[in-house]
């Protein structure tokens, strides 16, 4: 075991917006490849967040943030010109504020901030709170020359990038001058960035060189006549600015800001959610970065930081968990617990009253698991006025303190399944499941915090209750890890004493209900309202039932089929060695690429830092154009690897995601990712299955009805470019649809200029590439790529600008509302769908041209892609409701894309099939025929 006695403890402060700065200046654009928004200051900044754990070891790291804007803090008051003069801050760099914050909840790093003051304030208030703290070295990471006046015998600066530590005797040395009196220094030099008035003709030098000489300015000042000249004269005749000068450059330390040292403990252990948001945002050095933090040896970590709810988070409370003394918990609100017959009854009178004189109720659940078909109900927490919320344990360390759960389920039971009854809370799918589970099946939820986040901003970063408390009401909830600590130390909240379990889960719904009462008025003024109550809270209802009905999965047909493609695997791997001649390990991109490119002497078409590369592009080039024996293992490679990453990220996760009671998948249904409206699913992700191979669509196979039952498959038919002809209003693309042609065949036929009938394969393909990719914004340059996937593109470019010209000629509406998509977002800042969802796009004013394309491309594809959204959510909800009404014997399992999937009986299944096509094809009245294709079968594959 570490020692950690035998150095002083270490707390990390991180100026945020210095670093963030640095990074976006540093590192050119970046983008994600799955949301499309910018990533390079994200990127810097992560990179330089791991740097960090990995090299310094921190104890203790909190961020600071300014929230108030250059012209918004008590020194704009003081002085208006008071960085007056800055530059307005890079319009793409904001979003990335916001997603470095939700990052660093993430990390368990607390991120703190102060209306009307200043980031260094708030480290400055840091320092001088920890001031009793004395075997504690604090490390400031900024070059900010303001903070040097906090710089003392156990306070530093620190520059990560450079590894330079600048402490008191640093200082004294590199400087001539001692911390306490850099204030001086700073007051006579003002500060040309900031716009703080100095003494002219006095920089940096001359500043250090009088204050060394006369140790403090009012000893300067009160020996004036030693001096002569100009330098006298300007100092006496900006004598009577310097006071404020001096007022302006000195930090407050008492800025409004609480911070708990413990809450900031660090002790590294990766997360999925930190997994799964490092993959969105195409980050994959740093997630090799990210695991290898995982891997090193944390057993003399100090007690616990901030985390996300959900999880425990990247830093876990291991002195906590093994001590069972965690951190003091504090609150604004009036939290109390029901543990009593007669508090319970006390408590449901006053809710019934509550909402019968009009009022909400807030819920929240507490379980031992972050899976909803998995978690056991240890508690419940009610919210029904702001400030005061009380917890119902049902399991903790002590069942005597407390009421049992079929008590406490009983008696809440008419409040909760009664649809009349308003409820609300946060990420309700989850809330809806677990007292599903326990017995009480909650419908018909009035409002839920994080949908509403989305709806106002589908943008915004993150959508957690943590990050919505700190974003609009400027409220740090307490973190769970404070609690329960991660890691082997873990435990679960059935674990958890009753004075630290009652704070905690009241304030969840309490946050709630504020949340709700903030949220509510934004959505009515933005027009909203109306898509939450109608669509969206219903969906959520229908996406906990997908969740709790779950598939069921064969165990034996995935083992199968990994049987198979594990020793095809190995056959690929023998092959490629003995075709290259040599043997090499084919899973590693250097050993492949001297073999290629030095040995095999194939010609290199892209080069990255670490040398030529063997992405998949790449390798399709080689195999068509480069001679055997590169071609062909060029080709082994692929399919090498296609097989290997189906073997282990696809048959092997769903083997592990088998509930082990139900023997079927529980994915979870997402309905605040995907910023243009759309669902997407996790745990796993149905969604990311291969269909384009053969081999990957084998997969589907698994996927099976229980016995008497068919998979019934449901899809909308190439529901994108009805929405564009409905859209656009284009009389040729109606037209097409109307008489239901082959699409692509009659798009060829217009823009090739040929007759239905003689259009060729190669031109239908054309058309159908056009097709798909005018709603993404295609290009020249890249439907000449898809149009000859191994040759060079600029080969191909002035053909693809024909077909892309003609087609905008041939369907001139098409074009007109592309380009009112554009429009509307340049004037607007958002583009709307059919029912009025909205996605701000700022990018598409951007002075960064990549990132304006970008901007246009987001809007024409949200208006599209977010009203097929609103499309299948509209026939989600129908279909739910008639399932439910009639009663019909269908069950709905999947939403992937544009397909619905059901479980449905043999006997039964040509009705139900009529059923899922009428509700589908009535969900929405466009101006073309809505096409549903069905069809069914004992598994998912042969549904298609």
């Amino acid at each position: 075991m570490a020692d950690t006695e035998s150095r002083p403890r270490t707390l990390y402060i991180i100026d945020g917006h210095a670093q963030l700065f640095r990074a976006y200046h540093a590192i050119r654009s970046l983008a994600s490849p799955v949301t499309g928004e910018p990533t390079n200051a994200t990127f810097g900044f992560v990179g330089m967040l791991l740097r960090l754990f990995r090299e310094c070891e921190p104890d203790y790291v909190v961020m600071t943030l300014d929230i108030s804007g250059d012209r918004g803090t008590f020194r704009s008051q003081l002085y208006p010109d008071y960085k007056a003069t800055r530059d307005v801050p890079p319009e793409d760099l904001h979003p990335q504020v916001e997603r470095c914050t939700q990052l660093c909840n993430m990390f368990g790093v607390p991120v703190l901030s102060a209306e009307g003051f200043e980031a260094d304030d708030v480290i400055a208030t840091v320092c001088h709170a920890l001031a009793d703290e004395q075997d504690l070295q604090i490390r400031i990471i900024s070059r900010d020359k303001d903070l040097q006046q906090l710089v003392d015998e156990r306070t530093a600066m620190f520059d990560i990038h450079k590894d330079e530590t600048l402490d008191q005797a640093a200082m004294e040395s590199d400087k001539g001058i001692r911390p306490e009196q850099v204030v001086d220094m700073l007051t006579l030099m003002g500060d040309t960035v900031d716009n703080v008035p100095g003494v002219p003709g006095i920089g940096p030098k001359t500043a250090a060189k009088l204050i060394r000489q006369y140790e403090t300015l009012d000893n300067l000042l009160a020996h004036l006549d030693d001096l002569s000249g100009k330098l006298k004269a300007n100092i006496e005749a900006h004598q009577d600015q310097l006071s404020l000068s001096r007022e302006l450059v000195t930090l407050r330390a008492d800025a409004p800001v609480t911070f708990d040292l413990d809450a900031a403990a660090v002790t590294a252990q990766p997360t999925e959610a930190l997994r799964a948001t490092f993959r969105e945002l195409g980050f994959n050095r740093h997630l090799r970065d990210l695991e290898a933090l995982g891997e090193a040896d944390t057993t003399g970590a100090q007690p616990a930081p901030p985390a996300p709810a959900e999880v425990g988070g990247l830093f876990a409370d291991v002195a906590a968990a093994e001590t069972g003394s965690p951190a003091p918990i504090t609150t604004d609100g009036d939290y109390r617990a029901i543990t009593t017959q007669a508090e319970l009854d006390d408590l449901i009178q006053t809710l019934t009253r509550h909402v019968a004189d009009g009022g909400v109720i807030s819920i929240d659940t507490e379980t031992d698991s972050v899976r909803p078909m998995l978690a056991t109900l240890c508690g419940v927490s009610l919210a029904w006025e702001e400030k005061a919320a009380v917890y119902i344990p049902v399991r903790s360390p002590d069942a005597a303190q407390h009421l049992d759960a079929d008590t406490v389920v009983e008696a809440l039971r008419p409040l909760l399944e009664d649809p009349a009854v308003p409820k609300i809370g946060q990420n309700l799918k989850f809330d809806i499941n677990v007292l599903r589970r326990a017995g009480v099946k909650m419908r018909d939820a009035a409002f839920d915090t994080m949908v509403a986040s989305y709806l106002i901003d589908a943008a915004r970063p993150s959508h957690r209750l943590d990050d919505l408390a700190l974003g609009f009401l400027g409220h740090q909830m307490i973190p769970l890890t404070q609690l329960l600590g991660a890691g082997k130390h873990q435990i679960t909240f059935d674990q958890v004493p009753l004075d630290q379990a009652v704070p905690y889960a009241a304030e969840d719904a309490d946050i709630t209900l504020r949340l709700r009462n903030v949220l509510a008025p934004q959505l009515k003024a933005m027009g909203l309202t109306d898509l939450l109550h109608d669509l969206e809270m219903p969906v959520v209802d229908v996406l906990a039932e997908l969740e709790f009905n779950g598939i069921t999965v064969d165990p034996d047909e995935l083992d199968r089929q990994r049987d198979v493609i594990q020793k095809r695997i190995g056959e690929l791997h023998d092959q490629v060695i003995e075709t290259a001649g040599t043997t090499f390990n084919p899973d590693s991109p250097k050993q492949l690429a001297d073999v290629l490119f030095n040995q095999l002497g194939c010609k290199v078409y892209k080069r990255r830092k670490t040398g030529p590369s063997t992405d998949v592009e790449v390798l399709h080039r080689i195999a068509d154009e480069q001679p055997p024996p590169g071609s062909v293992v060029a080709s082994l490679i692929l399919e090498y690897r296609q097989l290997a990453k189906l073997a282990g990220t696809y048959l092997g996760a769903l083997h592990g995601a088998i509930h082990p009671q139900t023997g079927r998948i529980h994915a979870s249904f997402n309905q605040t990712v995907a910023a243009t409206g759309r669902l997407s699913s996790s745990d796993p992700n149905l969604q990311n299955i291969p269909i384009r191979t053969e081999v990957g669509r084998q997969i589907r196979r698994a996927f099976v009805a229980q016995p008497g039952h068919v998979l019934l498959s449901a899809d909308y038919s190439q529901i994108e470019l009805r929405l564009l002809a409905h859209l656009s209003g284009d009389e040729g693309l109606s037209e097409a649809f109307e008489q239901d042609l082959d699409i692509h065949a009659a798009v060829a036929a217009e823009v090739f200029g040929v007759p239905l009938d003689q259009v060729t394969a190669e031109q239908r393909g054309s058309a159908k590439m056009v097709n798909f990719g005018i709603v993404y914004g295609i290009t020249p340059y890249g439907l000449a790529r898809r149009l000859a996937p191994g040759a060079e593109a600029s080969d191909n470019v002035d053909e693809a600008k024909r077909i892309i010209d003609n087609y905008k000629q041939r369907y001139p509406r098409i074009n007109e509302f592309l380009d009112r998509c554009v429009q509307t977002a340049e004037t607007k800042g958002y583009v709307e769908t059919i029912c009025r969802r909205r996605r701000p796009i700022p990018e598409v004013n951007s002075r960064n041209g990549n990132v304006q394309a970008l901007g246009r491309r987001m809007a024409i594809n949200t208006v599209v892609q977010g009203s097929a959204a609103d499309l299948i959510k509209l026939a989600m909800v129908r279909l739910q409701r008639r399932i439910e009404s009639d009663p019909r014997p269908m069950r709905m399992l999947l939403q992937i894309h544009d397909e619905l999937v059901f479980e449905v009986p043999i006997e039964a299944v040509e009705t139900e099939a009529d059923v899922a096509r009428s509700e589908m094809t009535d969900a929405m009245d466009l101006r073309v025929p809505i096409k549903v294709d069905v069809a069914w079968a004992e598994n998912w594959m042969e549904s298609k």
